[in-house]
């Protein structure tokens, strides 16, 4: 994985270099890169070697293999996203940036699954943010080529690889639904004010209020086989709404998950085996990062941006996402 923390002057001479990069960091210093072929995300979270850290001043930074075939950027609004997974080459990847809470954000969390061509071809990322400290701040993305910033689109870098790599999309995902309640919302949104428990509707804030629910735990369902979060933003108890980080969708059964006792721990046994130097990108939630208290605490080969939600072909929440390249098994030779 040839990605890592590099100072502001580093990333210029990086750039200079002609190097293709993806980048993650505060606008302070990504606003300051010249052009050339990268794109990136605001964000001043990161786990490093060293574990979680944060910083203002520092780029992490991940570089395109020199085997790459071709590349292209494409910038997507709220009216055109819908295209990402058209646009990505038949055999490679693309990486794709978002600002948080912007309209393509939104468009792109509740209607991903139903796009044109959805998971045909691998698609990872992540959502920018700001500092939490920095009331008022707006996450940006950057396409490197042009020099432009933009507080509402997702920038994608569309990576075409050799015939004999292969590229695979990964989750590793420490939450489990928890036995109880089954929860199921009438409609798709990033807010809700019903909630059907066990086929009775009930007010949502009201209920997490009174079962005393610990809103640092998501909601979980599974879909298309695997657990996906949805992460609790707000309850509010005079509107009587429950806010999210990434939308519910009408129909599924969700429940709360299971409690997580040690994070880190919990983490290395969820770590697949087959990883080994094949990483080539990951990233992970800023919940995570915040309720197990990561700064400083190591998560193996697996660095990277601290986001505001990740993107595996989907918006997730509470996840870390990842991709691999790898080499094709050779094909057997005739007798």
């Amino acid at each position: 994985m040839n990605a890592e923390l590099f100072d502001l002057n580093v990333v210029k001479s990086m750039i200079e270099d002609g190097k293709k990069l993806i980048l993650a960091g505060d606008e302070k210093v990504l606003g300051r890169l010249p052009q050339g072929e990268w794109i990136g995300g605001t964000i001043p979270y990161f786990v490093s070697e060293k574990g979680g850290e944060f910083s203002q001043d520092r780029i992490y930074v991940t570089e395109l293999p020199s085997y790459v075939l071709g590349t292209s950027i494409s910038v997507y609004d709220e009216k055109t996203i819908h295209e990402i997974y058209n646009d990505g080459p038949q055999n490679g990847f693309s990486v794709v940036v978002m600002p948080a809470s912007s309209p393509t954000h939104f468009v792109f969390a509740l209607n991903a699954p139903n796009f044109p061509n959805f998971v045909s071809n691998p698609l990872i990322g992540w959502v920018s943010g700001t500092s939490l400290e920095d009331v008022g701040a707006v996450a940006k993305v950057f396409d490197g080529r042009k020099g432009q910033a933009f507080e509402n689109a997702a920038v994608a870098y569309h990576v075409v690889l050799p015939a004999e790599k292969i590229v695979d999309i990964g989750i590793i995902n420490m939450f489990e639904q928890d036995t109880g309640d089954v929860l199921v919302f009438a409609e798709d949104g990033f807010s809700v004010g019903d909630v059907k428990v066990n086929g009775e509707t009930v007010n949502f804030a009201d209920y997490l209020t009174s079962h005393q629910i610990d809103t640092k735990l998501p909601l979980v369902a599974n879909l298309y086989g695997a657990n996906i979060n949805t992460s609790f933003e707000k309850v509010d108890t005079d509107t009587k709404r429950v806010n999210f980080f990434a939308p519910v969708f009408a129909g599924q059964e969700y429940h709360i998950a299971r409690p997580v006792e040690d994070y880190v721990a919990v983490f290395h046994t969820h770590v697949p085996n087959d990883v080994g130097d094949n990483l080539f990108f990951s990233c992970n939630c800023i919940l995570n990062y915040l309720y197990a208290e990561l700064d400083g605490k190591p998560t193996g080969q697996f660095t990277g941006p601290v986001t505001f939600g990740e993107i595996a072909y989907q918006l997730l929440n509470q996840t870390l996402a990842y991709l691999t390249i790898s080499d094709a098994e050779p094909m057997p030779t005739s007798a």
